[in-house]
């Protein structure tokens, strides 16, 4: 018969493998953890670098097409102003009419009277200046740059055709902070009877 010692011995040897067993199983649950962890962090951080890239990316693309649709500004404002350069331009007016005068009130704002030119037919008007553009204020610094253009620049013209004839000796214009007004007197021509023979 065996008897208690031996068991108890016996007992205490399959405990002891057993716990060895268990701290076995401990350990190498910890290191698939710590594994499982490591690698839960390097595809962590690696989405981060995709995600990262992606944005950095994105912002780089936004950053070119803002240079894009700015440099597309700056050619079609160039375009713009060379084909204001090119053509002649109507001036501003308001044209009144009463019994006996025409009234006409031309802007030309930043123009001197002496670079405006009048000039009077049977029945019509022509007024005709030149407005410069702002940026040659700016000569002198070279970093001036148009960014938007949309007064007047070039030579403008405008020629008003009347119903009646004019009388020609009577016209008269005043200019007055950068305001033209011309009164144009009517040709009033007196009717003759005619005697028929």
């Amino acid at each position: 018969m065996v008897d208690s010692e031996t068991i108890e011995a016996k007992v205490s040897d399959k405990k002891e493998k057993i716990d060895e067993k268990i701290e076995e199983g401990k350990e190498k649950f910890e290191e698939k953890k710590e594994e499982q962890k490591e690698k839960f962090e390097e595809r962590k951080e690696k989405g981060k670098n995709i995600a990262d890239n992606v944005i950095n990316d994105l912002y780089a693309s936004i950053d070119e097409f803002k240079d894009y649709i700015r440099n597309m500004q700056k050619t079609a404002d160039k375009k713009y102003s060379d084909y204001k350069k090119t053509t002649v331009q109507t001036l501003d007016i308001d044209l009144v009419e009463t019994k006996d005068i025409y009234y006409i009130k031309v802007a030309v704002p930043g123009v001197e009277k002496e670079d405006v030119l009048i000039e009077a037919g049977d029945n019509d008007i022509s007024i005709e200046t030149t407005f410069k553009p702002y940026i040659e204020e700016f000569e002198e610094d070279e970093t001036a740059e148009v960014i938007a253009s949309s007064l007047k620049s070039g030579r403008c013209v405008k020629t008003v055709r009347f119903e009646n004839s004019i009388d020609l000796e009577n016209i008269t214009a005043k200019f007055a902070n950068g305001i033209i007004v011309i009164s144009i007197p009517k040709l009033i021509i007196p009717k003759h009877k005619v005697n028929v023979e």
